[in-house]
């Protein structure tokens, strides 16, 4: 078969791992937040394809995300393949070899950045699940040469509570605001901030987690055990489902989740949206 000379690969560096992606160049005009990240290449963990075409034929296994509107099956040779629908339509797909080493990302139509970047993420966080590796819906900032992970789900007040950080303690930055990576206990800026955008190559080690809740007062306590690794395990974008096949990866994440829970401090927050919710959770969690 003749290669496609249009097609251009380029390589990323994301957490320590490296990926290829290849696709035409007007796919890359819009990966502008990638550049941060490119590097010059090497033995890439995955090599992903990203071209337009037709969704295949597949057999629905589950609905993955109801509302985000993803569907998991498999396709007719038994690749693993995920499906984003958008008002009934299949806007693009993602298909997986074993092992999660190669996969192709098809467009129905023009390529939307935010669906092949979902795409990417899912196949960056399934290749990376056995290493350690998770991409958490969260928000980071550094304080003092150390990560904090603020977590909760959407509506709990993450991006909100991190801008009171960098309004109100001094010396804060955004790390990254909605997909940052966790690795050996370390905390990376990635690729994926869509809520501000925020494209650093920067890491940093982890001093804590925060669970967020709204509420009408100020309270912080410190949890642990079980609390603690659920409010991973609902954090991380990496999970499959709980069916058998996805066991293996499952697996891999609980581990990485285990390990987290244990090691590294987590706090719940019960906070208004005020500069003293911030000054609280600075004070508590940096041990002043």
């Amino acid at each position: 078969m003749q290669e496609d000379q249009n097609m251009i690969t380029k390589h990323y560096k994301v957490a320590g791992h490296v990926f290829a992606v290849s696709g035409k160049a007007e796919l890359f005009e819009q990966m502008g937040n990638y550049e941060p990240f490119e590097c010059e290449g090497g033995e890439p963990l995955f090599s992903l394809t990203i071209e337009c075409g037709v969704v295949p034929e597949y057999t629905e296994v589950y609905p993955l995300k109801k509302r985000a509107g993803i569907i998991y099956g498999r396709t007719a040779s038994g690749n693993e393949v995920f499906i984003i629908v958008v008002s009934t339509e299949q806007e693009g797909c993602l298909i997986c070899s074993k092992h999660y080493r190669e996969g192709r990302i098809i467009m129905a139509g023009d390529i939307p950045t935010h669906i092949f970047e979902l795409l990417l993420i899912k196949m960056y966080a399934l290749a990376t699940a056995g290493n350690d590796t998770l991409v958490l819906h969260a928000v980071v900032v550094s304080c003092e040469g150390n990560g904090y992970i603020f977590l909760g789900p959407c509506g709990a007040g993450k991006s909100t509570h991190a801008r009171l950080w960098l309004k109100h303690i001094e010396g804060t930055e955004l790390v990254n605001d909605d997909h940052p990576v966790v690795r050996n206990g370390v905390v990376y800026g990635s690729p994926w901030s869509p809520i501000t955008p925020c494209y650093r190559n920067v890491s940093y080690p982890i001093s804590g987690f925060v669970r967020l809740s709204p509420a009408p007062y100020n309270k912080i306590h410190r949890i642990s055990g079980i609390e603690a690794y659920l409010n991973l395990y609902c954090s991380d974008m990496g999970r499959i489902g709980d069916s058998s096949i996805g066991k293996n990866i499952d697996e891999c994440l609980h581990q990485t989740e285990d390990k987290l829970a244990q090691t590294i401090p987590m706090w719940h927050l019960e906070c208004l949206p005020d500069e003293e919710a911030a000054r609280l959770c600075y004070d508590t969690i940096c041990g002043i």
